[in-house]
C-alpha cells in the first residue's frame, strides 16, 4: 500500500510499515532488533515496488489437474550501497530468492558530504533486467545518485531506488538527477540537519541516527 507523492516518488502508507518504523526510530532499540526491523521493512517496501513486474505463462500440474500458471519474467538484481544497504538484502531475498546481489561501496565525505566510491564488483555487462538500489537512508542523495550513475554506465535499463527514511533534499536531488528512476520510501522526514546540535550536518531529521552504526553496533 503506497501513495504517490510526485511523478516518481512512492511513500508506503501500510500500517505495519508505520509501526515498525516507530520501533526503528526509538533510540532504545538494540542492534539485533534494529537489523530485524530493517530486513522486515525492506521486504514490505519491495513488495510494493515490484507490483509492475512482468509475468510469463508457465504450465504446471497441481495434484488435481493441469494449470496455466505465471512466473516472474525478469531477472532482478539487488544493489545494496555498502554498508547500511546490506541489512535490507535478506528480507528481500525471502521474497525473491533468485535475485542476484551486486555490491557497490560508497562512503560520504563528512566535510564535503559528497560520495566517494571504494568498491565495485559489477560484471562486464548487465545480467539482470531490473536493478533495485538499496539504502535505508536517502539523506543528501549523493550516494544514490552516484550508484545509479554507475549502473547506467554499466548498461542497466530499469532501476528503482528502495529506501526507508528520506529527507526532502535527498528526494529532490535524486529526482533531478534521475527523473526516470522510481523512488520507494517508507517515509519522507522533515529536513537535513545543519551545523546545530550534536549531530553533524547532513543527517535526516528527526530520522533514526546512523543506520549503519545502529545495525552493526558501531555507534
Amino acid at each position: 500500500m503506497s501513495s504517490k507523492t510526485s511523478s516518481n516518488v512512492f511513500r508506503s502508507t501500510h500500517p505495519l510499515v508505520t509501526h515498525k518504523l516507530t520501533l526503528l526510530r526509538d533510540k532504545r532499540t538494540e542492534p539485533k532488533k534494529f537489523r530485524e526491523l530493517v530486513s522486515e521493512v525492506a521486504a514490505m517496501l519491495v513488495y510494493e515496488a515490484t507490483l509492475d513486474l512482468p509475468l510469463k505463462p508457465q504450465p504446471i500440474e497441481t495434484p488435481l489437474a493441469e494449470f496455466e500458471g505465471h512466473v516472474v519474467q525478469d531477472k532482478i538484481g539487488l544493489v545494496p550501497i555498502l554498508r547500511a544497504g546490506l541489512g535490507m538484502v535478506n528480507g528481500i531475498w525471502n521474497l525473491i530468492p533468485q535475485a542476484e546481489v551486486w555490491h557497490i561501496g560508497l562512503y560520504r565525505d563528512e566535510q564535503t558530504l559528497q560520495p566517494v566510491e571504494y568498491y565495485n564488483k559489477l560484471p562486464v555487462s548487465p545480467t539482470v533486467q531490473l536493478c533495485l538500489v538499496l539504502d535505508p537512508m536517502l539523506a543528501t542523495g549523493g550516494s544514490a545518485v552516484a550508484t545509479i550513475d554507475i549502473l547506467k554506465d554499466w548498461g542497466a535499463d530499469r532501476i528503482k531506488f528502495v529506501g526507508i527514511l528520506a529527507a526532502p533534499e535527498g528526494v529532490q536531488a535524486l529526482s533531478d538527477a534521475h527523473p526516470d528512476v522510481p523512488i520507494h520510501m517508507a517515509v519522507i522526514d522533515e529536513r537535513l540537519t545543519g551545523d546545530e546540535g550534536p549531530w553533524p550536518a547532513g543527517f535526516i531529521w528527526p530520522g533514526l541516527g546512523d543506520a549503519g552504526d545502529r545495525q552493526f553496533g558501531t555507534g
